[in-house]
């Protein structure tokens, strides 16, 4: 059975995509800050009696090296690693400021966590990747990261750093798919977070969004950045 390790597990995005991967069978190792809503969304993906996919959450900020060895181990224990998601990510600043104002705390935090942290667990997992039958690395990114707006430097620079990040991995790992992938604005607690007094109600749900982004894994699609607008729009070719 395939194995994937999905960070940012506990809520949003990384909640929604690791219910689509269980919904396929995967098993999976859900990394996430907070223990206690990571272990709630463990719970809720795992099968009563032991049965469906095996489901391991393991608790821990993704910038500590040990963490993102804690993380790769479980996956070794559930039979090796097919496909890790980095979806784990800060703001640097909530409310979002603009750049005069940024806390440059918040901007160190940001790299480590959104650029390090994802780049480090990368590094820790690649020879089970390498290992595995059809390897993948599926970074999440943003429109911050191409688009210049206001508010959203800081943020958008440690994911234009992801990008490149990302590209130069294609490059380096050609026996890996690495996709980069902007899901778009969302309906979620990070984005209200951003944005405080915005209405979100236009916007979709992660749970809206985790099965177009999935549609790399199941259609194959090469590596690349992609948008969740772009892969929706597939659906009518």
């Amino acid at each position: 059975m395939s194995v994937a390790i999905v960070t940012g597990a506990s809520r949003g995005l990384g909640r929604a995509l690791a219910g689509e991967l269980a919904a396929r069978g995967w098993d999976l190792v859900l990394g996430a800050r907070g223990g206690q809503a990571l272990e709630e969304a463990a719970a809720g993906l795992r099968r009563p009696g032991g049965e469906g996919p095996r489901v391991v959450a393991v608790a821990g900020d993704v910038s500590s090296g040990a963490y993102r060895a804690a993380l790769v181990a479980a996956a070794r224990e559930l039979g090796g690693l097919d496909l890790l998601v980095n979806n784990a990510g800060v703001l640097g600043a909530e409310p979002l400021v603009p750049l005069a104002a940024q806390p440059l705390s918040g901007l160190r935090e940001a790299f480590e966590v959104n650029v390090v942290g994802a780049l480090g667990l990368v590094q820790e997992g690649l020879p089970l990747l390498r290992a595995a039958r059809a390897g993948a690395v599926l970074n999440i990114s943003s429109d911050a990261a191409v688009v210049a707006y206001a508010t959203w430097g800081a943020y958008g620079a440690t994911k234009a750093a992801g990008d490149l990040v990302s590209a130069v991995l294609a490059a380096e790992e050609p026996g890996l798919r690495v996709w980069w992938a902007d899901p778009g604005s969302m309906r979620t607690r990070m984005m209200a977070a951003a944005e405080p007094g915005e209405d979100l109600a236009g916007l979709p749900a992660p749970e809206e969004v985790a099965g177009v982004l999935l549609r790399l894994l199941d259609e194959g699609l090469p590596g690349g950045r992609y948008t969740a607008e772009g892969l929706a729009a597939r659906s009518g070719r």
